[in-house]
Order: C-alpha cells, then sequence, then structure tokens
C-alpha cells in the first residue's frame, strides 16, 4: 500500500477515488512508565517512554487505516494526515486518515 502525504503520486494517475479512510486507537499512559518519565523529566533529556508508546500508536492507527483501504480495495491513500487528541488525562487518541484510490 502506498501511502503518501501530498494529493498525487508522480507519475501515476488516479482512475478511481474510493473515498475517506481512517483508523485510531487509544491508548493510556502506564504508572510506572509515568513514575519513570516524571524522574527523567527533572534531568532533563527524551523522554524515552513516551516515545515509543507514541510511536507504537502511530503505527497502529497508520495499519488500521491500512486495513480498510484495503477493504474497498485500494492500492493507495492520498493526503494522509495523523492527528491527536486528548481523551482525558493520560489517555491520548491518534487519528490517522486519507483519501484511499486506485492508481494507473
Amino acid at each position: 500500500m502506498l501511502i503518501v502525504t501530498t494529493d498525487a503520486v508522480a507519475g501515476r494517475e488516479v482512475t478511481e477515488v474510493l473515498g475517506l479512510v481512517r483508523g485510531s486507537t487509544v491508548r493510556a499512559k502506564h504508572l510506572g512508565t509515568d513514575i519513570i518519565a516524571g524522574l527523567r523529566n527533572l534531568v532533563g533529556g527524551e523522554v524515552r517512554e513516551y516515545a515509543s508508546l507514541l510511536a507504537g500508536t502511530r503505527e497502529q492507527a497508520i495499519d488500521r487505516m491500512v486495513d480498510e483501504a484495503r477493504g474497498l480495495g485500494a492500492d493507495a491513500i492520498l493526503a494522509m494526515r495523523l492527528q491527536t487528541s486528548t481523551i482525558s488525562q493520560g489517555a491520548s487518541e491518534v487519528l490517522a486518515y486519507g483519501t484511499a484510490v486506485r492508481l494507473k
């Protein structure tokens, strides 16, 4: 599955627009991760525990979007975007969305 953030793919023609596809997931922080991240925050630097959590969350949202696009028979997703929103203190949603298309 070709995924691009642009509205077109150079050298390829869109033959059919299949519509909006999306995938989302909600993740919450873990108490142990919070404690380690809090300590790391005191000394500064990257909070690897949160970075890892967010990376996995983004990948899961993208995978779910791709599954939806495959179900429509798409071979590409154009104009892919990621959006994050806070659900509650300590829990966030990551949404991946784009336009499923067939390319020539």
